[in-house]
Formats: structure tokens, C-alpha cells, sequence
């Protein structure tokens, strides 16, 4: 009798153990499958990025997300080689990741080009519906949405700005790459500011690194007593050389974002690109939750920064005004 129960309690110890197995194992699975792998694509370098980088990470860490825990980022970065950029898009399709984030609107394409169901995070775009990524701001329509940087009367202030450091300009030189989104917008904007402060703007077109030095050569010889650097890829990837031509002309430069003033610029006057990347995570907590891309409105930027570097300022002996500098959100001494 003994000898019976003993062996009815190992069976069902076993079947106990079996069921406490197979519970573990499907909690272990459900568990896993809560790892979200999101896709992170810029044309840009880390280094280039790193402000923004760690907003769109703190945003993540806000809402929950912890990188290697409960999310994972699969960080593809093109260096500045334009032609790379379609080759990692599909890198991140393959590796079916469920959420692509992309850095600007050259990578957004390539993203757009590369898949037309796992969902794109525009973490800055100039002109979504100008570039065919949504259908409109309010009802994207499609599987891309989030922020837009298109804020063209910007462009104006930044003049203004100019005006204000250095009160006698009369001819600005306008650095910029015509191909890229929004240009025309921009370039409205700042001729109706032009006339109000009576400016004459030279714009000249730089649609390759290699062509930088030649304008600065021709930035001189139309004797301009200020240089505006617009928003491009082509600037961006080379912002160090930029400033060390822009340092060397000892012209007041007021540029497209803060990373030019970061290693050495003047000024800028933009959108808080750090703001709008982290707000990038609160797209990829909706769409991971079940909201879809479709249905979730482009952001349009609401937190503008102004940011003057005062080495860059007594490098060039321009002396920034009081009031300018109280109005600053950051200044670099």
C-alpha cells in the first residue's frame, strides 16, 4: 500500500514538475517576444548625432524603454556616404525589425523605398508631404509619420539675428543645396526678410562637399558681411570645414543647427532637433501598443533654440550684443 502511494506521488510530482516547465517556458517565450527590435537609420555619423541620439534614448527610458532589456536598436549609420544609405535600409528590413526611426529625409527614403509595411519614424523632415511621405500632416495615410522641422520663416529670423550682431550688413551670403526639401519655402521667406531689413542676399549653390572651398572664395570676392548656412546634407557632413572656412572669411555665420556652433560656429537660430527626437519615442511606444502610422498625425516643431558660441564670436572680434545674449537658450563660452 505504501509501496502504491509513493509511486502515485512521484507521478504526480513529475507531472507537477512538467507543468511548472511548461509554464516557465511559456512565460519565458511571451517574454521574449516583448523585445521590440526598432531600426535607427541616419545618413549621418554617431558623433554627428549624439545630442540627438541620447534625447530619442531618454525619450525610450521616459516611457519605459530600456535598451537590451525590453527594446532593442539596431543602429545603422551611412557615415556620410549617400550611396550607402538604401543598402542599410534593406539591412534593417531583413532583419524584420518592427519599427524603422529615421534621422532626416534622404534616409527616410530610403526607408519608404525599402518597405511598405513595417512602420518609419520621421525624426525630422523638412516637407513630408512635399516629399511624398504622407498623404497630409493630419492623416499621414500611409507607413510613415512622425515630426516635421518645416518651420521656413525661421529662415527670416535668422537674419534678423544677423542684423542685430552686426548692425551695418548690407549683403549676406546665402550657403545652401537647392535639392533639398522645403528649399523653396526657405527661400521666400528669407528674400520678404531681406527687403523688410534691406539686405542684398547672394545665394550660391553648393551640391557637393568638393564644391565648399569655391564658394567661400566667391563669398569673399562679393564682398559679403555675413554668410547664412541653410540646412543640407552636403553641410552637415562636412559642419568642421564649414566652420573653418566660415572662421577664416571673419564674417558673423549663422547656421542651420547646433552642430556647427558645437565644434566652432557662430550661431544658430532652429528647431530644437533634440526636442523632436524625443518625441520620436512616444511614436514607437503608440505604434508598438497598436496604433498605426496612418492614423498618427505629423508633429509640427513647437521648441525653437537659439545658441552662440563667444569663442567663436572673440575669434572673429565680433562683440554679441546684450540683448541677443539674454535671449539665448545656450551659450558656449
Amino acid at each position: 500500500m505504501n509501496s502504491r502511494l509513493k509511486t502515485k506521488n512521484l507521478k504526480l510530482s513529475v507531472l507537477a514538475s512538467a507543468v511548472l516547465f511548461a509554464l516557465c517556458s511559456s512565460i519565458e517565450a511571451q517574454q521574449a517576444k516583448k523585445v521590440a527590435r526598432i531600426g535607427f537609420l541616419s545618413v549621418a555619423s554617431p558623433s554627428v548625432l549624439s545630442a540627438r541620439i541620447e534625447a530619442f534614448r531618454q525619450g525610450l527610458r521616459e516611457l519605459g524603454y530600456l535598451e537590451g532589456k525590453n527594446i532593442a536598436i539596431e543602429w545603422r549609420f551611412a557615415e556620410g556616404k549617400l550611396e550607402r544609405q538604401t543598402e542599410l535600409a534593406t539591412e534593417l528590413v531583413r532583419l524584420k525589425v518592427d519599427i524603422i526611426v529615421t534621422s532626416g529625409p534622404t534616409v527616410t527614403r530610403a526607408a519608404k523605398e525599402a518597405t511598405a509595411t513595417i512602420p518609419i519614424i520621421m525624426g525630422q523632415d523638412s516637407d513630408p508631404v512635399g516629399n511624398g511621405f504622407v498623404a497630409s500632416l493630419g492623416r499621414p495615410g500611409g507607413n510613415i509619420t512622425g515630426l516635421s522641422v518645416l518651420a521656413p520663416e525661421i529662415s527670416g529670423k535668422r537674419l534678423e539675428l544677423l542684423k542685430e550682431v552686426a548692425p551695418k550688413l548690407s549683403r549676406v551670403a546665402v550657403l545652401a543645396t537647392s535639392t533639398e526639401p522645403g528649399y523653396a519655402e526657405v527661400l521666400k521667406e528669407m528674400e520678404l526678410a531681406a527687403g523688410v531689413l534691406r539686405v542684398r542676399l547672394q545665394f550660391l549653390e553648393i551640391p557637393e562637399p568638393q564644391q565648399i572651398e569655391t564658394a567661400f572664395r566667391q563669398v569673399n570676392k562679393g564682398q559679403a558681411h555675413a554668410i547664412v548656412v541653410l540646412n543640407s546634407a552636403v553641410f552637415i557632413s562636412q559642419r568642421r570645414k564649414v566652420v573653418e572656412f566660415a572662421a577664416k572669411s571673419r564674417l558673423p555665420t549663422i547656421y542651420s543647427n547646433s552642430e556647427f556652433v558645437v565644434v566652432g560656429g557662430l550661431m544658430t537660430y532652429c528647431v530644437s532637433f533634440t526636442a523632436l527626437f524625443r518625441r520620436a519615442a512616444t511614436y514607437v511606444d503608440k505604434i508598438l501598443k497598436g496604433a498605426k502610422p496612418a492614423d498618427l498625425p505629423v508633429e509640427q516643431p513647437t521648441k525653437f533654440e537659439l545658441v552662440i558660441n563667444l569663442k567663436a564670436a572673440k575669434q572673429i572680434g565680433l562683440t554679441i550684443p546684450p540683448n541677443v545674449l539674454a535671449r539665448a537658450d545656450k551659450v558656449i563660452k
